[in-house]
């Protein structure tokens, strides 16, 4: 035979085994908020980290092109002291190379243009779930 507790003005009522105390519950939400704060902390590094890289390759490809433009002056001053001095074979020789160094300087120069223009340095979808969040704790039960 099963009792069922009586309840009067000097007995208090027991909580149902699945309810829990304010604080626990409060102490549940700092957990998940503390979570969910490193998870975005390590969404905002792995992003960082993805731009650098980025940034670092358009990084590369503008010292290459630099590199060939140094290249191009150098072996254009060459062709023409050549030109100047003979006016035959080694000054064209030379001219042909500076020019192969000059497509290449362009073509380095404009990839790495490109590249940069794909950089940013705003961790995008980390701003984005960070609203998303900043949303869900203004209104929870939507």
């Amino acid at each position: 035979m099963t009792t069922v507790p009586r309840t009067g003005p000097d007995q208090r009522i027991r909580p149902d085994e699945d309810e829990r105390p304010l604080s626990e519950l409060l102490n549940e939400v700092v957990g998940d908020l503390q979570t969910l704060f490193h998870q975005e902390l390590q969404l905002a590094k792995a992003e960082m980290r993805e731009e650098a890289t980025r940034a670092g390759k358009a990084a590369g490809l503008f010292g290459g092109a630099g590199f060939a433009g140094y290249m191009t002056l150098v072996l254009l001053s060459l062709a023409a002291v050549f030109g100047l001095a003979q006016l035959i074979g080694p000054a064209w020789s030379a001219l042909v190379v500076a020019a192969v160094w000059a497509v290449i300087g362009a073509v380095l120069y404009m990839r790495g243009r490109s590249e940069m223009r794909r950089v940013s340095m705003t961790p995008e979808r980390t701003v984005e779930t960070l609203k998303e969040d900043a949303q869900w704790a203004k209104h929870p039960t939507r």
